[in-house]
């Protein structure tokens, strides 16, 4: 069985570009952290619930990101991201940005399970490790 591929659709927008109608480099960051948390969400899982009902939050500890091709203003694109690494407090996403089929971004993300008020890595809550296990 493979991976479960979560895919996330947006529009280039113009605040997203630069001078010359090109995707300014970090807003790829923003995609990336938008089909994360979307990827959450199709789980049964928002970022908000967690952080008020158990003081959890998701933070990215490492991310390599390969920028291929361009994106350009109001390019449709996908975010596609697989969960490739499940830890006992660590989430590592895989995804890449496309046109159409052509990718224009790769990245891995390694994003860390934190307890806010303590600071500190926190286990993955159960229920969100189950069905991660589940898609995986």
């Amino acid at each position: 069985m493979s991976p479960r591929r979560f895919i996330h659709t947006l529009r280039v927008y113009y605040e997203d570009t630069d001078a010359g109608g090109v995707v300014y480099y970090a807003n790829y960051l923003k995609y990336l952290e938008r089909a994360r948390t979307e990827a959450l969400r199709e789980l049964g899982f928002d970022q908000p619930r967690l952080l008020t009902q158990e003081g959890l939050a998701f933070v990215v500890r490492a991310i390599t990101a390969d920028y291929r091709k361009p994106a350009r203003l109001d390019d449709a694109l996908e975010v596609r991201s697989t969960v490739s690494k499940i830890g006992r407090a660590s989430l590592e996403f895989s995804q890449v940005v496309t046109r159409g089929d052509t990718p224009l971004l790769e990245a891995s993300v390694l994003i860390a399970c934190v307890h806010l008020s303590l600071q500190k890595p926190a286990p993955l809550p159960g229920d969100l490790l189950a069905r991660l296990k589940e898609s995986t």
